[in-house]
């Protein structure tokens, strides 16, 4: 128990100092570097719910964007109707992120392999249409979510986007922090075995289709969290801001990450943050046209995909402690 209590707080120590050095880098860069670090906290909680559901539990999606699209609209919707305080809205957009996984997941708990995969890129190839059918949504054009001015308080040259930052900062600290106890817990144990082998973990007790409904449900939540983080940095919720491609960038960072550990999450996040600024480097040092810059960086984020796929499956983090566990075992 003393272990226990141990590792916990000194898990937290380390997030809360991580968290002020985080702020007071914040000080330091400029505004386009303080909005990339607001935008890499949000991958940060996309791809630990896509880790969590794929690593830990052993269930393909290649639709989670739709997820994200939930909680952004749920967000906005809170806002606009309710005028829900920032913190309320993010509340809203988990819980009803939350209970639209209850419910995939459920049939999810029903699906393997391909089919699941199927079934989540379907939801989120349909869900931009299924938005512009309802005028509550805002159409095409969709809906504005502003989360308003920072607090006076900050002071006169706390700027917008620094307060972006702060918000989703704080956000990523407190949800991986979260997670990573999840994770340790009886859940994540649960969910590691039903991902090894389903037979085994059913003799051993274990209700497969209500751990991965519960799982689904989780990622879920975390996933709408997301969504209302990428809502508040781009100040609106539509179709357009949560495309197919959003889905296939989050599983591309997941790999990148290590799928089977939330240790590698702020690689994949940089990856895809940092991505379009050396496509846009590339571009401008060799004059190539805009049709190229616009494509390069998911040429180069493909390419880096399949390089770790072949060189590092389970993603640098993950390859790092099987080197050093062997050297160990070699001492």
């Amino acid at each position: 128990m003393r272990k226990f209590m141990g590792s916990y707080f000194g898990r937290l120590g380390s997030f809360v100092v991580l968290g002020i050095l985080l702020f007071l880098a914040s000080n330091r860069v400029d505004e386009l570097r303080v909005y990339q670090g607001a935008t890499v906290a949000m991958y940060i909680v996309a791809i630990a719910s896509l880790i969590l559901l794929t690593g830990y539990s052993g269930q393909v999606s290649l639709g989670h964007g739709a997820l994200l699209a939930i909680g952004g609209y749920a967000a906005a919707l809170a806002r606009i109707h309710l005028s829900a305080p920032i913190w309320l809205c993010f509340v809203i957009a988990v819980i009803a992120t939350a209970m639209a996984g209850a419910v995939l997941g459920t049939a999810a708990a029903r699906l393997s392999g391909p089919y699941l995969a199927g079934s989540t890129l379907a939801l989120a190839v349909g869900l931009p249409s299924i938005a512009n059918q309802f005028h509550i949504l805002g159409g095409e054009q969709g809906l504005l979510f502003d989360v308003g001015a920072p607090p006076a308080s900050l002071g006169a040259d706390f700027t917008q986007y620094k307060w972006f930052f702060w918000i989703a900062a704080v956000v990523a600290l407190i949800s991986i922090w979260w997670l990573q106890n999840i994770l340790r817990s009886r859940f994540g144990r649960t969910w590691r075995a039903v991902r090894s082998n389903e037979v085994a973990a059913e003799l051993a007790g274990i209700h497969v289709g209500k751990s991965k409904t519960l799982a689904f449900t989780v990622s879920s939540g975390l996933a709408g969290l997301a969504g209302a983080l990428l809502a508040m940095t781009i100040g609106t919720v539509s179709p357009s801001a949560f495309p197919l491609t959003l889905s296939f960038a989050l599983l591309t960072g997941a790999v990148l990450s290590g799928v089977t550990t939330l240790s590698g999450v702020m690689i994949g996040a940089l990856t895809l943050v940092v991505m379009p600024d050396i496509a846009d480097a590339i571009s401008n040092r060799f004059a190539s046209s805009e049709n190229v810059a616009t494509n390069l960086p998911g040429l180069l984020v493909s390419a880096l995909l399949i390089l770790v796929v072949l060189l590092v499956p389970n993603g640098p983090v993950e390859q790092f402690r099987t080197i050093r566990t062997r050297k160990s075992a070699n001492r």
